[in-house]
């Protein structure tokens, strides 16, 4: 079985192309951290989705989404300049909308007031874009 699960925040914004027969491919790279302090390394890996699936999350997958994927995971060697470089690769079976990386001083977000402990909110769902 060959499934790799992982959050990262998107580098770009999701471009969508397309087949020859006409079959929609949204791809987008997600950079997913490992380690922290001097020892923090960034592994990139290369995302696509194919069909309806893909065309109905395009929209929401903009820089610095904070995303879980699921896919399956191809290790591509290719050569750049005389040498071997690596690509991870991976064919998204699902992909988890997580939140937005901050990009607003805190002074600037809207303040919603926090539940009561008991609250049921009921109305979370209507957020779901899908």
């Amino acid at each position: 079985m060959n499934s790799w699960n992982f959050t990262g925040n998107l580098g770009q914004d999701a471009k969508e192309r397309f087949t020859q027969s006409g079959d929609s491919i949204v791809s987008f790279s997600v950079g997913v951290k490992a380690g922290y302090g001097d020892k923090a390394t960034t592994t990139w890996a290369n995302c696509a989705m194919f069909g309806k699936r893909g065309e109905s999350v395009l929209p929401y997958l903009r820089k610095g989404q904070l995303v879980g994927i699921v896919g399956d995971l191809n290790n591509r060697e290719y050569q750049k300049d005389g040498q071997s470089r690596y690509s991870l690769d991976v064919r998204v079976n699902d992909v988890t909308l997580l939140g937005k990386k901050d990009s607003q001083p805190a002074s600037q977000e809207r303040q919603q007031p926090a539940p009561d402990a008991g609250t049921y909110m009921d109305d979370a769902s209507s957020d779901v874009p899908f």
